[in-house]
């Protein structure tokens, strides 16, 4: 593309980011060469130079040498040395005359500030399987019932003030009362779906709590080192449901065997075993869910409801006495409540979910640092953790971040190659440094902004904003700027949502109303739903930097409000073939396109309801558009953006709208560096050229 004007800097030409085609290594570690790249557009700045520096030193400037060009592009480098484990930063000052400009990781937009430089952090590195790896969530409870006899019974115990529900009908929706009520999955459901799952193209399953725990969604966990044998194997059975309305859980023998006797906790944990192996097989990795900012009032370090003191065998809670060896690991505010203290301090108040008092309880550190090991090693083989509310684990930021260091410590000893992720919200970067986590579930640099460009919803369905609705601007600068929080290989292993257990489920956004199920009912979830919008969403999910991960149920056109509308069982007897179809060609299509699974993302358009943005890996290009407007129109993209020129082949992979999906094959043509497309109303598209072409 010849320059505008031959006095300025071609800001569009400009271009650089920390993938393989402009950094080698990625992810260099202390004593490598590194070599970085920038491009310009031909001929069209005088010098490139790049500045560099480490935290807490002054930068120093080397003029870079142009290496290789095309037709539209020079492509400019520098090679240094890491000496140390010190990072690097660095950004890039471009000159053409009186003209100058410096690109960051927020373009030339910004400053040339630490938090927006290019970064380079010796020896992180984030395990290479989970790079762009399709992922899948499942909330055990509601996806199969593969073993009825070790179903929660009705009365079983007494959860929360009451008995607890075995729900008989699969097909009922959660109550407003729902955390208290079993409908049956387990972990031999899942065994009995990998070959739905494998046939789905998944290639993790990220599982919500397997610990024994009296509720349906397990975050409040009774005993760290075993499956709970509801999900497992219950091969020792006997003793008594509670009665209807009794008020603790002192006759709850049935639940005492089922969850505290030795022998159902080893098979259940051997099934497991067995399961991760063959899912192992099958190419498949494994995700689990660790809660370790609080347990249980069930706990048996606890066990406020006598459960494994009335069982024998274990050692005494504190609660039951002041004397028992997990007296530390809870902070109680009255010293002299025993038997039966209830003074201990809950998480956010709640005394079902007690804090855990790790600053005051070197045992306890040492006890959770064993299960972060437990789980990853031998016989079980875990490939990563998922963290629940990790920010908040501990009563300090520098106990937090002390704690999160030791755990990756002990994780990658065991286990080099296993992945942590956090629940975060807000910003991650202070435990996105190489020593914490490896990335988070990404709400702030996917789940949001795509919500809110698409549907002008809150991810709870609690709020309509039609300022941010279809603001393709606001959707690209929220995009950019949150992802510039994170290291580039945490971006390229981030958990990517549309929906998950905690918010509502995207298809239900698509509606666009404000609600909860408590508010508006169960229906209202389902109606007036659009798929065309929901169609742009999975097209986003499999075509942005991340891990796509699905939500089950989400492929077949599962709705719900939030928690715990969002919990609905999947729907086996009525499936959408069509629709569990469009994720499947979508699913393979990321996987077989490299510019999708790690290659660099570039903003090509942003209207007002439109968007297009570009992917780049090698000779691989791809090129994105969505319309969500409510009428059709041609978009014209400048694909030379993306180093796509005139003449070359660009194939439309796929296109959605409204009224389903087209994966026929059609070939287009760039002319004047520019892709020229028609567009229906709420539709989007994918192109592909390189290895697609």
């Amino acid at each position: 593309m010849a320059l505008e004007n031959n006095q300025k800097i071609d800001l569009r030409a400009l271009f650089a980011d920390e993938t393989s085609d402009y950094r080698v290594p990625e992810e260099p570690d202390r004593g490598d060469e590194v070599t970085v790249r920038v491009r310009t557009a031909k001929d069209g700045v005088d010098r490139v130079c790049l500045v560099r520096w480490k935290e807490g030193s002054e930068p120093e400037e080397t003029v870079m040498s142009r290496g290789t060009s095309t037709a539209v592009f020079d492509y400019y480098e520098s090679t240094f040395l890491i000496e140390d484990e010190m990072p690097v930063l660095y950004y890039f000052r471009i000159t053409r005359g009186d003209d100058v400009c410096c690109l960051n990781r927020l373009g030339t937009s910004g400053d040339a500030r630490d938090s927006q430089a290019f970064r380079i952090t010796p020896g992180f590195h984030t395990p290479e399987w989970a790079r762009g790896a399709v992922m899948y969530q499942i909330f055990v409870d509601r996806f199969c019932n593969g073993d009825p006899s070790n179903d929660v019974e009705e009365c079983e115990y007494i959860y929360i003030g009451g008995p607890v529900h075995r729900v008989e009908d699969w097909n009922t929706n959660p109550s407003t009362l729902d955390v208290g009520c079993f409908y049956g999955g387990d972990l031999q459901g899942v065994w009995d779906k990998l070959d739905y799952l494998q046939y789905l193209g998944v290639e993790v399953i990220y599982f919500n709590p397997l610990f024994v725990s009296p509720s349906n969604h397990k975050y409040d966990s009774q005993d760290y080192e075993h499956i709970d044998p509801h999900y497992g194997v219950i091969v020792k059975d006997g003793g008594e449901p509670v009665d209807r309305d009794a008020k603790d859980n002192v006759g709850a023998s049935r639940y005492r065997i089922r969850t505290a006797s030795p022998e159902n906790l080893i098979a259940s944990d051997a099934l497991f075993a067995r399961l991760v192996e063959e899912m192992h097989c099958r190419g498949m990795r494994v995700i689990i869910d660790g809660v370790f900012n609080h347990c249980g009032s069930f706990n048996k370090w606890l066990d406020r409801d006598k459960i494994y003191e009335k069982q024998g065998g274990y050692e005494p809670g504190a609660y039951v006495s002041k004397d028992s060896p997990y007296h530390t690991f809870f902070k109680f505010n009255d010293e002299t409540a025993w038997p039966d203290n209830a003074s201990y301090d809950g998480w956010w108040g709640h005394s079902t979910l007690p804090k855990l008092n790790y600053e005051d309880s070197p045992k306890l550190f040492a006890y959770i640092m064993n299960i972060a090991a437990r789980w990853v090693s031998a016989p079980f083989y875990v490939d990563g953790w998922r963290l629940d509310v990790a920010a908040d684990l501990g009563h300090s930021s520098e106990y937090n971040h002390s704690f999160w260091r030791a755990f990756r410590r002990k994780v990658q000893e065991a286990n080099p190659d296993a992945l942590i992720v956090a629940e975060h919200y807000g910003d991650p970067s202070e435990w996105l440094k190489g020593d914490q986590w490896d990335t988070v579930m990404n709400y702030d640099a996917f789940m949001e902004p795509v919500t809110w460009f698409l549907t002008g919803m809150e991810k709870h369905s609690d709020e309509y904003n039609g300022t941010l609705y279809g603001d393709g601007a606001a959707f690209f600068r929220s995009m950019l700027y949150q992802m510039s929080r994170m290291q580039t290989q945490s971006v390229l292993v981030a958990m990517n949502q549309l929906s998950n257990h905690d918010h509502s489920r995207f298809l239900t956004r698509t509606n666009q109303v404000v609600g909860r199920l408590g508010t508006v009912g169960a229906k209202m979830a389902e109606t007036g739903v659009n798929y065309g919008v929901f169609r742009e969403g999975v097209l986003m999910l499999m075509t942005w930097p991340g891990a796509p991960t699905i939500y089950y149920g989400d492929e077949t056109g599962v709705c719900g409000w939030t928690d715990p509308d969002n919990r609905r069982t999947f729907p086996w007897d009525h499936l959408d073939y069509e629709l569990i179809e469009f994720h499947r060609y979508m699913i393979a299509l990321h996987k077989r396109l490299p510019a999708l699974r790690r290659g660099s993302v570039r903003q090509l358009l942003a209207g007002k309801h439109l968007i297009a943005y570009g992917r780049m890996c090698g000779a691989n290009r791809c090129v994105v558009i969505i319309n969500n407007r409510r009428d059709p129109m041609t978009v014209r993209v400048p694909v030379w953006e993306i180093g796509i020129a005139d003449g070359e082949p660009l194939t439309c992979v796929m296109r959605t709208d409204e009224k389903g999906y087209n994966v026929g094959r059609v070939i287009y043509q760039a002319k004047d560096g520019y892709l020229t497309v028609g567009m229906g109303a709420v539709s989007g598209a994918l192109f592909a050229t390189g290895e697609e072409g």
